[in-house]
């Protein structure tokens, strides 16, 4: 049995309620899932309770899955709608302001702050943004939503999705300049 057949069997298992190949999916996708969840939250143990909360959504919804398309893109998509839904439910507040109107000369100038930087550095800068910040961050720049998805998504305007996230770019920037600041100092 190919490695396709092997997920699409645990999957159909899954689909019956069998624990076992929930206990299999679990052990499968979780560290992916996990990595998912890491990034939208602020810390490692609202990753796990996010990662949680989304296991028990997947397999309420596992009968909903038809076969058509990636499992793992299905699965994310449940993961990142129930983060997105928490964060809903925190009233987070979203400023309207057209502050940052040049968003493309903020990407240009934030990808070169950035190198020299390493992946898990990055991550754990991105965790560090506030939340408003760190939720359309991630779905424009990771999840390459659009910012008419994200307004959608969140239940805000375009123009306060391109706002946050222009100020995460410009947060992001700060501390990585106040890093390399303090590395100079050091050495």
């Amino acid at each position: 049995m190919s490695a396709f057949e092997n997920i699409n069997h645990i999957i159909t298992r899954c689909q019956k309620g069998d624990r076992s190949a929930q206990k299999a999916l679990y052990e499968l996708y979780a560290p992916k899932m996990f990595g998912v969840c890491l990034r939208y939250s602020g810390n490692r143990q609202a990753a796990e309770d996010f990662l949680q909360d989304g296991f028990i959504r997947v397999f309420e919804k596992i009968g909903d899955f038809r076969f058509e398309g990636s499992f793992e893109g299905w699965m994310r998509r449940i993961m990142v709608n129930l983060i997105i839904e928490s964060f809903r439910k925190k009233k987070i507040s979203t400023e309207i302001t057209n502050e940052f109107p040049d968003i493309e000369d903020q990407e240009k100038s934030f990808s070169e702050e950035g190198k020299g930087y390493s992946l898990d550095e990055l991550l754990a800068l991105i965790q560090q943004l506030p939340e408003r910040y760190r939720l359309v961050f991630n779905m424009y720049v990771i999840d390459e939503m659009t910012h008419e998805e994200i307004a959608q998504k969140l239940n805000i305007s375009i123009g306060t999705s391109k706002s946050n996230l222009a100020r995460a770019r410009k947060w992001l920037q700060k501390k990585i300049r106040e890093d390399r600041k303090l590395e100079t100092i050091i050495l």
